[in-house]
């Protein structure tokens, strides 16, 4: 029976935050309401409170989402320029075909902004590219010159820049094309000539595989 509840609960949670994170995709932090939450999630404002205590606990629950999208980087053996190169794939594929990291996106986006800004998104993901550049730089894949904190830093920072234009100009639908722009232009000032070859702008073959991307120079593929 404790096993039953649990997991009763547990699906309940789920359709609370799946609930949310539709009303913040559509109408962000501040104009979504928790009514909105509660009529898109079919629960009661009652199981709503259970499990989240305020608006801003169900925002920070979906903003800490989006992290599941490098959740793998820690198990590589050997993490380096690829791995950023996929993971800001993943992230342009979750952007598309996810509505909870679409919301938390923008939540990060509308708290990192102008009112009481959080940096903490921000700085977690820079902590994580960092770590795969970091080892990248000592096999000599980027140029010891660089600083690899700042180069992390400048990644971040482009891919937000790069998704939001997207986001207004397309719906995303140009956003792995963006991004595979993104790393065309980059990768020749960071990477020695000959080690190029190595890396792929448009992501590994195992990332395309796993996200349904079309091959460089095959037609497009619907992803999502």
């Amino acid at each position: 029976m404790a096993r039953a509840r649990q997991e009763r609960a547990e699906i309940t949670r789920q359709a609370i935050l799946d609930g949310a994170a539709v009303a913040f995709d559509r109408h962000g932090f501040g104009g979504a309401s928790l009514s909105d939450v509660v009529k898109q999630a079919g629960v009661t404002k009652g199981a709503l409170y259970f499990h989240f205590q305020s608006k801003e606990a169900l925002a920070r629950t979906l903003m800490d989402e989006q992290f599941q999208v490098s959740e793998d980087v820690p198990a590589i053996e050997e993490p380096g320029l690829q791995t950023v190169i996929d993971l800001s794939h993943r992230m342009a594929h979750g952007l598309r075909a996810n509505v909870r990291i679409r919301a938390g996106i923008r939540l990060v986006i509308e708290f990192g902004s102008f009112t009481n800004p959080d940096p903490t998104p921000y700085d977690t993901w820079i902590d994580t590219t960092h770590g795969c550049l970091k080892p990248a730089q000592e096999c000599g894949d980027i140029f010891p010159s660089l600083d690899v904190y700042d180069l992390a830093t400048l990644l971040v920072g482009s891919f937000t820049g790069i998704q939001v234009t997207s986001h207004v100009r397309t719906g995303r639908d140009d956003l792995h094309t963006r991004v595979i722009d993104l790393w065309n232009f980059l990768l020749p000032g960071i990477v020695p000539a000959h080690r190029l070859p190595r890396f792929d702008p448009a992501g590994s073959p195992e990332c395309r595989a796993e996200l349904g991307l079309a091959a460089p120079d095959s037609p497009a593929m619907p992803v999502g």
